[in-house]
């Protein structure tokens, strides 16, 4: 566990203090409905097996960061069954808003600019003078903000870092890579040889923080 926890520590001082969400939403812990509960024992539903995972999950106090990890789902996929639950009632809405605008975010229910404004760091109509003028010039929405002063480039780029990263899975040992059940098995199995070079980078940046540990220590 605290190896899991200093690699989000690791991650979240990559982006820029101020943008704390990936690091709020990663360690929150879903807390179950009485219908979340009554789901998990009654599973009358018939949901996929992730989401049952994640419910069960969820009941033994987990974080969105252990659920991920111990699903083998990306925190994209998992972004997106936690919307799902809590939709349906099945999860708590998070007092922190933030938790859904950046879970929103990640599962790609909101655009960049729609995530800016939900986080407040732009207004509507600054989001709507920014995309007027995308219009007359070939640039990305990203750019425009930046040009127009309403963000600063660091902001965007750890802003799309957390999407990036957030398309990733991590497994430490992938000869026990086990079956993925939703639809979107395909497209996930044919990632699983390119988790080998992940982990092998994942073992490395854990060496680093191990030794950066130890010398704290």
């Amino acid at each position: 566990m605290w190896v899991k926890e200093i690699i989000y520590i690791k991650l979240s001082k990559e982006f820029e203090k101020s943008e704390d969400s990936a690091y709020i939403f990663a360690t929150y812990k879903p807390v179950l409905t009485y219908k979340g509960r009554c789901e998990v024992d009654s599973k009358k539903s018939g949901f996929d097996t992730n989401i049952y995972n994640i419910l069960e999950s969820a009941d033994r106090d987990c974080s969105i960061s252990d659920i991920t990890l111990n699903t083998y789902l990306s925190m994209e996929e998992t972004a997106g069954y936690f919307l799902f639950c809590v939709d349906e009632g099945y999860f708590e809405i998070p007092d922190d808003s933030q938790i859904l605008n950046l879970a929103g975010y990640l599962a790609g229910k909101y655009r960049t600019g729609e995530y800016l404004v939900n986080s407040g760091k732009i207004s509507e109509s600054e989001l709507d003078t920014a995309v007027e003028r995308q219009t007359n010039e070939n640039k990305k929405l990203g750019q425009i903000l930046i040009d127009l002063g309403l963000i600063s480039k660091q902001q965007l780029d750890a802003i799309l870092k957390i999407k990036e990263e957030a398309q990733k899975r991590f497994i430490l040992d992938y000869n026990e890579v086990p079956k993925l059940y939703h639809e979107y098995s395909d497209k996930a199995a044919k990632q699983i040889e390119e988790l080998k070079e992940e982990n092998n980078k994942l073992k490395t940046k854990l060496e680093q923080l191990l030794t950066m540990v130890r010398k704290n220590d």
